[in-house]
């Protein structure tokens, strides 16, 4: 049985208008997704800036207000509840966010910041605390001493990983990883992301990973989802889209992956140009009226596309 399934999602923002502010339409930030998470897997969420993957991740943890749709947990349909506080659901399922900083409180030390979840959920005593704190900064590769820091005296990939630690405080089941190294350095992203696979191997998590760089996700992620417009445009083994793309986007998501030999560069970027001719003059070969995405159509079992 899937962990979560996520079944014909939809997250919309009303646009009011006239004197009387009613709804004239709607911002589609999520029009109409299904997807599963199995245990311990890690799923790839992938997509440009605007495309709604964000808004999926606030959407399951309750972030963002659900228009339509369900989501099962764990054969729980919890799709009504899903904002309430201390639900089981709420302690199942966590977040690391893009912007770590930000997402740390500057003002309380470290020891707060990841015993906070801990005192929300359980009920222990300050020494229970204290040795659950240090365990968990353990596990992330941060001493002891590390708990009477505050935010301001880490750097950015230590930040992450206190991040990390705060989300598996309550040893969840899913972790939905929001850009988690987007704001960090190539050599901080590589130590940062092998964490996260350790931490996956001893608590047997699962990750939803959202990202927009394909290139970062290509060791992380069994399987991938391919997001534009709001929509899926591919999906499948992570293998098969690599090595078989599809859908135009697709194609020019792997083409965007930057190569560490010289030689290739000039061959790259002739492919790159090549693609973005292709794109403007098939265009409605991949997308319908208006530029909506197609439905998915299987491609074999491993592989869908929205084709016509």
């Amino acid at each position: 049985m899937a962990l979560l399934e996520i079944k014909d999602l939809k997250v919309y923002y009303p646009i009011k208008g006239g004197i009387m502010g009613r709804t004239v339409d709607y911002v589609r930030a999520v029009d109409g997704i299904s997807f599963e998470i199995n245990p311990g897997e890690t799923i790839g969420l992938i997509g440009e800036s605007g495309c709604g993957k964000s808004t999926t991740g606030k959407a399951i943890l309750g972030l963002a207000k659900i228009y339509a749709g369900k989501i099962i947990f764990n054969g729980e349909d919890i799709t009504k509840y899903i904002g309430k506080n201390r639900s089981p659901y709420r302690k199942s399922v966590q977040m690391i966010f893009q912007d770590v900083y930000s997402s740390l409180n500057p003002k309380e030390r470290v020891l707060d910041i990841i015993a906070e979840p801990l005192r929300n959920f359980e009920k222990n005593t300050k020494m229970e605390e204290r040795k659950r704190v240090d365990e968990l900064l353990s596990i992330v590769g941060l001493s002891p001493e590390d708990a009477a820091k505050y935010p301001h005296q880490f750097s950015g990939g230590q930040r992450q990983r206190i991040g990390v630690a705060r989300a598996i405080a309550l040893k969840p089941k899913l972790i939905v990883c929001d850009e988690p190294v987007s704001a960090l350095d190539l050599s901080v992203q590589a130590q940062v992301l092998n964490y996260l696979k350790d931490v996956q191997e001893e608590l047997k998590l699962s990750y939803l990973f959202i990202s927009h760089d394909l290139g970062v996700v290509r060791h992380m992620c069994e399987k991938l989802m391919i997001m534009h417009r709001s929509r899926f445009v591919e999906t499948g083994i992570a293998s098969e889209i690599y090595e078989n793309p599809v859908h135009i986007y697709t194609r020019r998501l792997i083409t965007a992956i930057p190569d560490l030999d010289p030689k290739l560069r000039a061959v790259n970027a002739k492919k790159r140009k090549e693609l973005a001719e292709e794109y403007e003059s098939k265009l409605t070969q991949y997308y319908g009226p208006n530029n909506s995405v197609y439905d998915l159509k299987k491609i074999n079992d491993n592989h869908y596309v929205a084709i016509p």
